[in-house]
């Protein structure tokens, strides 16, 4: 099993991770706190198979928490509602960016503030696994925290609950229903109906709004039937709770769309069966022959329809992977081409089509002009959605992640347009981690000033993919008839930029375009050392020796 741990700070995030069969920490990056780290922490989960969490709690010298202690309390919040079952865990940390900063002097001269918060969450990761050991061999088991659901708040405020605050939840709950069972008798005696009266007129607005006759017992039976429900009640309506909704506002709208006989009863019910704080967001189908403890149920449930479904698609992704994705959905080869064929308009595309309507550049395949503008996210679609809907809607994010983040504007900056900007990013996200993203960018930015070829293998990989998508990579001769393939993508055998982006940057890959690292403004070489290590050099000849002491296995294999 792999855990993932987070050294989670205003403006980086540490991560580290354990294979609990070796229960050895070790560091794996870091992420940069820019609107896009929750999607970055997913990207890494997804891909480290992982579900489980462990998140460092800073507290003050005498052991309090303090105002950080609140900000991580929040951000996990925030993770537990976007990232459904997680099993997260806090684990107590102290001075564990001095020690962290102490191990890497240790090894090495220079290094990052990332590298700081990425060995940190390895101490942090360090002292969980170790602390589950302990746990275990005492016959013990530790919880992990439980969260308020983020679709739905009660009141003004989520809380994070803690295994000893649930405990004392049921006196909490026995103390509230103490209180509205008298306040209910009192205003029922009084008013001469009586106790019996009292709790029959209850259970009477807990009953379906109206009783129905319907052909069909579900949405998906009504989805795939081929008679139309006669009665228009019997036809689900769609309610969907969005996030951060209280509790009020989604009984008032119950009650306006007749799903409900009493939103006051509804919220009472939901109180009375500590229902309140597990209503989960999400589009739901709902009809007026449904009870109250019916509606209650589903939404605690969460939304789980046939009529929608989910599509993930990853940073570093390609049409083709995407293309596989929506094939298994059922989509068919004719509908993604005749979407990728389509002209969309955005703002984003800028560069990408003439002004007759065509490509700007006619060397690059029509097949593959939405490469890159695809960006990588986890969105949800309606059965029956249009691919070209799927595609705009993924294009349009892209651009909101533009807008919010000025890239056009810091692309300019460095010499780049926005269409360049985004295809320097789709290599960069090929060639890196997270954490080296901006010292290669530098490197990259460095060769195209210079009017270098960018000499990136991953370009050659794509092309060679492009001329021959069923090539045998167990050939022997694969590598060179990689690097020798013909074609402006591979920046092996051609100068600047290729015709179009090679993958879906994350948002970290475009920032590090925006953003390079200045303290790599002389290197005009790098690579990945067999330690998972980038190292940089500024002559070839310095580059060659750094392959030869530090790279004899990653850089002789198959591309």
């Amino acid at each position: 099993m792999k855990i993932i741990g987070l050294d989670v700070g205003t403006v980086r995030i540490g991560v580290a991770r354990v294979d609990t069969t070796t229960k050895i920490a070790i560091p794996d990056g870091y992420i940069n706190v820019n609107g896009q780290e929750i999607s970055e922490i997913q990207r890494k989960l997804s891909f480290h198979n992982s579900n489980v969490l462990v998140i460092g709690m800073p507290r003050s010298n005498d052991g309090n928490q303090t105002a950080q202690s609140d900000f991580v309390k929040s951000f996990t919040e925030r993770i537990a509602a976007t990232i459904p079952g997680l099993k997260i865990y806090f684990q107590d940390e102290s001075l564990t960016s001095i020690e962290a900063e102490n191990r890497l002097k240790s090894r090495k001269n220079n290094y990052q503030k990332g590298e700081i918060d990425a060995e940190s969450a390895a101490i942090i990761l360090q002292d969980f696994v170790e602390r589950l050991q302990s746990a275990l061999n005492n016959q013990q088991t530790l919880a992990p925290v439980e969260f308020t659901p983020a679709g739905v708040i009660e009141g003004e405020q989520t809380n994070l609950k803690s295994q000893e605050q649930d405990e004392k939840m049921p006196k909490k709950k026995n103390s509230f229903i103490k209180k509205v069972v008298i306040s209910l008798f009192i205003i029922f005696v009084l008013g001469g109906i009586g106790v019996g009266g009292a709790y029959h007129w209850y259970q009477q607005q807990l009953l379906p709004v109206k009783e129905l006759n319907c052909l069909y017992n579900s949405p998906a039976e009504a989805a795939v039937g081929t008679e139309e429900e006669k009665d228009t009640d019997c036809r689900y309506q769609t309610f969907e709770i969005k996030t951060n909704e209280t509790i009020n506002e989604i009984s008032t709208r119950l009650k306006t769309q007749n799903l409900i006989r009493s939103s006051e009863i509804f919220k009472f019910y939901l109180k009375l069966n500590q229902k309140s704080s597990k209503i989960k967001s999400g589009v739901y189908h709902l009809r007026t022959n449904m009870s109250t403890p019916q509606i209650a149920d589903l939404l605690e449930q969460g939304a789980v329809s046939n009529n929608v479904f989910n599509l993930t698609v990853l940073p570093g992704e390609t049409i083709t992977d995407i293309r596989q994705k929506l094939i298994k959905l059922g989509y068919q080869d004719t509908q993604i081409d005749a979407a990728l064929a389509k002209q969309y308009d955005s703002p984003i595309l800028k560069g990408l089509y003439s002004s007759e309507g065509r490509l700007e550049n006619q060397l690059q395949p029509q097949s593959v002009a939405l490469e890159g503008y695809l960006y990588g996210e986890t969105y949800q679609f309606y059965q029956g959605e249009t691919v070209e809907h799927i595609f705009k809607t993924m294009i349009d994010q892209l651009n909101n992640i533009a807008n919010l983040n000025k890239l056009e504007e810091k692309f300019k900056k460095r010499g780049l347009t926005l269409r360049e900007g985004i295809i320097l990013a789709s290599i960069i996200q090929k060639e890196a981690h997270t954490e080296d993203m901006p010292g290669v960018s530098m490197v990259f930015q460095n060769r195209l000033r210079r009017g270098w070829s960018l000499g990136s293998d991953v370009t050659a990989t794509y092309a060679a993919d492009l001329v021959n998508p069923n090539r045998n990579k167990n050939d022997p001769n694969n590598n060179l008839v990689v690097l020798e393939t013909d074609s402006l993508y591979n920046t092996r055998k051609h100068t600047g930029l290729p015709p179009g982006p090679i993958c879906s940057p994350s948002i970290s890959a475009l920032l590090a375009v925006a953003e390079p690292d200045e303290n790599m403004k002389s290197m005009y070489y790098f690579l990945t050392g067999d330690d998972g290590k980038m190292y940089y050099s500024v002559t070839d000849t310095e580059h060659e020796q750094k392959k030869r002491d530090f790279c004899q296995k990653l850089c002789n294999v198959g591309l």
